[in-house]
């Protein structure tokens, strides 16, 4: 018996990763699209497309599937038509939330964001009431392995705003106009980007000290981030690693 359970342990998590990973495709794949759509579908000339590119290689989508997804943005291929919206609103505790879709029908995903946001304890609010409490960045993650005075010497003429000592990796941030040169000055001087991409970074941030407050802004975030037309979600939550770890 121990032997079946194993399996069905097994294949239960297995049935888990695939279900996530399916979705993390099926998102960048939408990226992909918008990006040549917006702005051709060659990766030398494009930016945003190359930064999408290089995200979908990063997270193992294949080649023949980004380029599909390229051809259907340029109109070689027929495809959906996706469109960008966001949606503002507030989590428990006044937590702000901006979330960034790629939809085909506005109208059903605003609704379904909405019920999201009532169904979790949170509301949603106005275009407007939430965005001036965050700006656009350019955050690029570099492996710790780096030594940090290298990377501020490569990255201080190039734009770069700060160093910031995330644990596991080192994150520099930029103006969003700036990530681009940034990135390029890091991959001349032989240096490994892992990730690099445009975030809504908050201004100031909400301090949730309580578990039951803090399980209800997770619970709206997870919920938004599992919606299959939700590509971002930013917020301005601060909890404590010791809040964090007993909701967790």
């Amino acid at each position: 018996m121990s032997g079946h359970s194993k399996w069905a342990t097994t294949k239960h998590r297995k049935a888990a990763v695939d279900k996530v990973r399916a979705k993390v495709f099926a998102k960048l794949i939408r990226q992909l699209e918008v990006a040549a759509r917006e702005g051709g579908g060659d990766i030398n000339t494009n930016a945003t497309l190359r930064t999408m590119y290089e995200k979908a290689r990063s997270a193992s989508v294949p080649t023949d599937t980004i380029e599909r997804a390229i051809k259907r943005g340029t109109g070689e291929l027929d495809g959906v038509h996706y469109e960008e919206i966001s949606y503002e609103g507030y989590a428990s505790a006044g937590v702000a939330v901006m979330v960034e879709c790629l939809t085909d029908n506005r109208n059903r995903t605003g609704a379904e964001i909405r019920n999201i946001f009532s169904k979790t304890g949170g509301s949603m609010a106005e275009p407007g009431a939430v965005s001036w409490q965050f700006v656009r960045k350019g955050l690029i993650e570099l492996p710790k392995t780096l030594d940090e005075d290298r990377i501020m010497e490569v990255v201080a003429d190039a734009g770069a705003e700060d160093l910031a000592d995330e644990g596991e990796r080192w994150v520099v941030t930029s103006a969003a106009t700036d990530m681009a040169a940034v990135r390029a000055a890091l991959l001349e001087a032989g240096m490994t980007v892992e990730s690099a991409e445009l975030a809504m970074v908050p201004t100031s941030t909400v301090e949730v000290t309580g578990e039951s407050d803090a399980r209800q802004v997770l619970r709206t975030l997870e919920a938004l981030d599992d919606h299959d037309d939700v590509q971002n979600v930013w917020s301005n939550f601060d909890i404590p690693d010791e809040v964090l770890a007993s909701v967790s």
